[in-house]
């Protein structure tokens, strides 16, 4: 049995870690996932939203964000990272890569969507997304503007800079006020040797 649809069908699909970087390392904030949620769903039929995750194998710490992200309607995808290399600082080198399933993923669900929402600022998606509009899908990103591709700007239907939509952002903690400051003494001590070098 076959029923039509009064809305158009949208699926939603979450690169976590994309996000997470851009909002702590250009807002010293975190991403509400769930008005990130809504308003990619806005009035839309929701047939998937799923949030991809990357964590080290072992490492129990991202276990509360994957349930909260479960508790909010996402389906969770989750990738150990790996030791890619070590550098030659003695710095571990960790790989891992939603890239591909990913596409996967909205591949397999193209057939059941009429809209395609990205959230990942990765310009890597844009060839992806323009094979979706040539097969008559709206595509669209929410990301932050700082650290989207322009290519994959120019390429969507609808570009949404997170920090626009109300409530996209968590305050930050007191911990995330320390590591700025910190990190601003550091940016501070490095530009005053540069300028007395």
């Amino acid at each position: 049995m076959q029923f039509v649809l009064n809305k158009p069908r949208v699926g939603v699909f979450i690169d976590t870690q994309n996000l997470y970087h851009s909002a702590r390392d250009h807002y010293e904030r975190t991403v509400n996932f769930e008005t990130l949620l809504k308003h990619a769903v806005a009035d839309r039929y929701l047939v998937r939203a799923i949030a991809y995750v990357v964590e080290k194998e072992g490492d129990t710490s991202a276990w509360p964000f994957i349930y909260k992200l479960s508790t909010l309607g996402y389906r969770v995808r989750r990738m150990n990272l790996h030791l890619h290399h070590v550098n030659d600082q003695g710095k571990p080198i960790w790989e891992g890569n939603w890239d591909m399933g990913m596409v996967a993923d909205m591949t397999r669900l193209m057939d059941s969507l009429d809209t395609i929402v990205l959230g990942s600022g990765d310009g890597d998606f844009a060839d992806m997304l323009e094979v979706f509009m040539e097969r008559g899908k709206r595509t669209e990103v929410i990301s932050f503007k700082e650290t989207t591709s322009q290519r994959l700007i120019d390429t969507v239907d609808k570009f949404t800079h997170l920090t626009e939509l109300e409530g996209a952002l968590m305050p930050a903690n007191e911990r995330a006020n320390e590591r700025a400051n910190e990190r601003a003494k550091v940016r501070d001590l490095e530009r005053s040797a540069r300028e007395q070098g």
